[in-house]
């Protein structure tokens, strides 16, 4: 005997049916891969930005060229002025040395301050009209020094903090016996 197929009013999946779904799913999947795709720029975006910032701030600093220089008062035993002399490292990355956009910090055992009072020049055969500290030219820093009390065998730090780059921190100690001119080794 033969089975009998009963179908009992059920229909078909036809064909237009069949393309709605297929189109159903290449739009979902156009969706999906756009969203992807998107992220994956916006993440290379970033990437990118934090190496061009890294880089920048890597090769924007600048470094001491010379000695440190401390002026001192032989009547009062204290040091009233620090000189030393900047240049840029080898990135050759110009930096801005104008008061307020490069901070100066002094601190020692007794005292930290912030934004210190100090003067720029720029020494030797390059002339410049500006502030901007560009290889080749150096520029010496004098930090006055007068108020903070620095005496006999008293260590200190004098940072160097550009608008971009890393700071340049100087550390040194006054000799014993206070002059009007130390070279701070």
């Amino acid at each position: 005997m033969r089975a009998k197929l009963k179908f009992k009013n059920k229909k078909g999946f036809t064909g237009l049916e069949a393309a709605i779904v297929l189109t159903a799913f290449v739009v979902v999947a156009a969706v999906f891969s756009y969203v992807v795709l998107n992220a994956g720029f916006f993440t290379t975006q970033k990437s990118q930005e934090v190496v061009h910032t890294g880089v920048t701030q890597a090769t924007s600093s600048v470094e001491l060229l010379g000695d440190v220089i401390a002026y001192g008062n032989t009547t009062s035993g204290k040091v009233v002025n620090i000189t030393f002399t900047l240049a840029l490292t080898a990135g050759r990355h110009p930096v801005d040395l104008t008061p307020g956009k490069t901070v100066i910090s002094y601190y020692d055992a007794d005292r930290y301050v912030n934004n210190a009072t100090w003067t720029l020049t720029f020494v030797g055969d390059q002339e410049t009209v500006d502030n901007i500290l560009e290889f080749g030219e150096k520029a010496e820093i004098s930090v006055n020094t007068s108020d903070y009390t620095l005496e006999r065998n008293e260590q200190f730090t004098i940072e160097v903090k550009p608008p971009e780059g890393a700071t340049l921190a100087i550390t040194r100690t006054i000799p014993p016996s206070v002059d009007t001119v130390m070279n701070l080794h």
